[in-house]
């Protein structure tokens, strides 16, 4: 092996890990890489030797052999245990000062661990969210780092150096220490189960209710395309209403088995949520509606009970539908992004991770799945008052939702009477009906819990914890 050169090393060549190397490569960095099958480390050298400077290694010495100090080394290899076998391999090969980084969908408590582990050796743990896909891996992605910011002071200017640009600023900052970057990058997850289920319903109802094809309903979303939808996952959507399946001639979302999968971000976002108390019920529907549409024994139960009625609209009236229903997508696309941008600060309260939000929806707007227009604007109410509370507290976000409040509520109605499900737009809803009550049924809860359990109450007109002695009715209150 010849002397240290290479800037970064790669280890994990599948295709994130062998299209990460090639964007670092074209952006002038020589890039050390590793496959634990050496025959693919050979193939990207011969294949794509031609786009910058890769050093091979065949072997974990090797690889950190060719590396410049501080060493800095990118896993992209399967969550879980494999990330543990490869760090379990490279980490006594290393010194003190240098970075371990793991750029794929850890759990966040997964990297909070190994940073702690990792730091007691003097090595940098880097727990880095990457979204964009293959595409966005190897031509701009948004990247989300956590760790130490001497990390980043290092890993930084490469990071935005390969990154998404918009009018040339990068989409990568440092979030925040330990995992806060894959936390944030978890909660993105979360928010593009959300932002793909409102989409989809809308469509359904756009199908069901107004009885547009296919093909007339992708002319509706390219239009919303250039509106405040404007978006990567309107646009995408477009295209594949468009579609037509070369074999049968059907519009190819006829052909398409109607079960999503799902690789368990969008879980974990729910089960984080559920751990931090934070109401993220438009994720958390988007995400139970996958399951349901694998539920196939369930659905095959319930396939042939009633459901609502279905009279056909007028074309006017269906043109009318459809504005409504462009308003509840955005109306429920704002809530769940404001759910996301909420979890992210109750996890920073949590774990006391210094995360500026506005930052997170700027490496937002380009280069990841959820990129869309919009998000420019949730990045300058951010900037603005770092601490607001809610994307609603904002003027111009209030008015838009108050612009929406009777064709929201229309359009889920909509879907009642007829019986099509909207799991993700009625959640939204009702988590902002919620928040905007001035009173809720939580009191009568509070009292069922103190009947039964004895978990006392606080009251309205006097500070405290009480407890009703309610098997004796004659019995007073007392106070804790």
């Amino acid at each position: 092996m010849s002397d240290a050169s290479a800037h970064i090393g790669v280890t994990g060549l599948a295709v994130m890990g062998r299209n990460l190397a090639r964007n670092f490569a074209r952006n002038g960095f020589t890039v050390a890489v590793h496959n634990r099958t050496p025959a693919r480390t050979r193939a990207l050298v011969d294949e794509f030797g031609h786009e910058g400077t890769f050093v091979p290694a065949e072997t974990a010495k090797e690889l950190v052999a060719a590396l410049q100090r501080p060493r800095r080394l990118m896993v992209m290899v399967q969550a879980g245990e494999a990330t543990d076998a490869v760090i379990d391999e490279f980490a006594p090969l290393l010194e003190a000062g240098d970075m371990i980084i793991d750029g794929g969908n850890a759990h966040f408590a997964d990297t909070r661990r190994r940073e702690a582990a990792l730091r007691e050796q003097g090595i940098h743990f880097v727990g880095a969210g990457v979204s964009g896909g293959e595409e966005g891996a190897l031509n701009g992605p948004s990247i989300m780092p956590g760790g130490s910011a001497e990390s980043y002071a290092v890993l930084g200017p490469m990071f935005e150096a390969i990154s998404a640009k918009v009018d040339g600023e990068p989409m990568s900052t440092h979030v925040g220490t330990d995992g806060a970057g894959h936390f944030v990058k978890m909660v993105h997850n979360g928010i593009e189960y959300a932002d793909m289920q409102l989409i989809a319903e809308a469509y359904d109802l756009l199908r069901q209710v107004g009885r547009y094809t296919p093909a007339e309903i992708a002319d509706v979303f390219r239009t919303w395309n250039t509106g405040r939808l404007d978006s990567y996952l309107i646009e995408i959507t477009a295209e594949v209403l468009a579609h037509t399946d070369a074999d049968t001639g059907l519009p190819f979302v006829d052909i398409v088995a109607d079960a999503a999968g799902q690789k368990g971000t969008g879980r974990w976002t729910v089960q984080s949520a559920l751990d931090l108390g934070s109401p993220a019920t438009a994720i958390a529907q988007a995400t139970f509606a996958r399951a349901a549409s694998s539920q196939e024994a369930l659905r095959t139960a319930y396939r042939e009970l009633p459901g609502g009625v279905s009279p056909d609209l007028t074309r006017s009236e269906a043109a009318r539908f459809t504005a409504q229903v462009e308003q509840a997508l955005y109306a429920s696309k704002v809530i769940a992004y404001d759910q996301g941008f909420t979890m992210i600060r109750d996890a920073a309260d949590e774990y006391g991770w210094d995360i500026d939000l506005g930052a997170v929806a700027g490496i937002w707007r380009a280069g990841c799945i959820i990129r869309a227009a919009f998000l420019d604007r949730v990045r300058a109410a951010y900037a603005e008052s770092p601490a607001l509370p809610s994307l609603l507290s904002q003027p111009e976000f209030a008015a838009e939702i108050t612009a929406a409040q009777v064709p929201w509520r229309e359009t889920v109605a909509s879907a009642t009477r007829r019986g099509i499900p909207v799991p993700a737009l009625s959640a939204a809803l009702a988590h902002y009906d919620t928040l905007r009550a001035g009173r809720l049924p939580a009191a009568l809860l509070q009292g069922q819990r103190d009947y039964f359990g004895a978990h006392t109450y606080r009251r309205t007109d006097r500070p405290g914890s009480f407890h009703t002695h309610w098997a004796k009715a004659d019995r007073p209150e007392t106070q804790s």
